[in-house]
């Protein structure tokens, strides 16, 4: 399932003009007040100064709210895989990402906190997981390959490597590299060195390319919760 989520979740994320086609439902509340609160449909774009994206497959019910530049709220149920979140499109090496969440009012089955993003030449997913709930990158994924380590904002991070084969991308079907640094001690707040996992890689032969997108973002997988994250 690991793969077929990783996979799914890529495709048209590539700039705020792509458009995601779920095939769930969407609910959206009626709500005033939305220059100050906007509910977003399937798809990616701008909000106050912030790149957000809003994915969704499989028959999940998801309302994606950007609350503010750099804060966002998501609730889902149901089956299938998504992918929400803000953060900046291009990113950048050197970012330092400062976050803040909240699960609510119950823990998440199969869903994870991470800074998520990609790069170009080469093709690359990333991941720098902070939280997760009754879900683990590094083992969910037959083929995953261990690495090595890294220490980092108080922790040790967990490297792996995964190949996508003929899998969504940004860049239509193609096969690309996964690479994956998963937090040892798991949290729902602090600052992300996004530099100090970017030279661990290098140095293991994993080697970013042009960065693209780069989100704070709340992913799941058959399940139903709640959660507001602020960068």
């Amino acid at each position: 399932m690991f793969s077929t989520l990783l996979s799914v979740l890529a495709v048209g994320v590539a700039g705020a003009s792509a458009l995601f086609l779920p095939s769930g439902n969407f609910t959206f509340p009626t709500e005033s007040g939305l220059s100050a609160r906007g509910v977003q449909g399937p798809g990616s774009g701008t909000f106050n100064g912030f790149f957000w994206q809003n994915f969704v497959a499989g028959n999940f019910d998801v309302v994606f709210t950007n609350i503010a530049g750099g804060q966002f709220e998501v609730q889902w149920s149901g089956s299938g895989d998504f992918v929400v979140g803000q953060g900046f499109n291009p990113g950048s090496t050197s970012r330092v990402m400062n976050f803040n969440a909240a699960w609510g009012p119950n823990p998440a089955s199969a869903a994870i906190l991470s800074v998520y993003g990609w790069s170009t030449n080469p093709l690359v997913e990333y991941y720098i997981n902070e939280d997760a709930n009754n879900f683990n990158l590094g083992t969910a994924n037959p083929g995953t390959t261990h690495k090595g380590t890294v220490f980092s904002d108080g922790s040790t991070y967990d490297i792996f490597t995964h190949t996508q084969v003929n899998q969504p991308s940004i860049q239509g079907t193609a096969t690309f590299q996964q690479f994956l640094s998963v937090r040892q001690n798991k949290r729902t707040s602090g600052t992300v060195t996004i530099q100090n996992h970017i030279n661990a890689w290098a140095a293991l032969g994993m080697h970013l390319g042009t960065m693209n997108l780069q989100i704070m973002a709340v992913e799941g997988l058959s399940s139903s919760g709640q959660a507001t994250v602020t960068i």
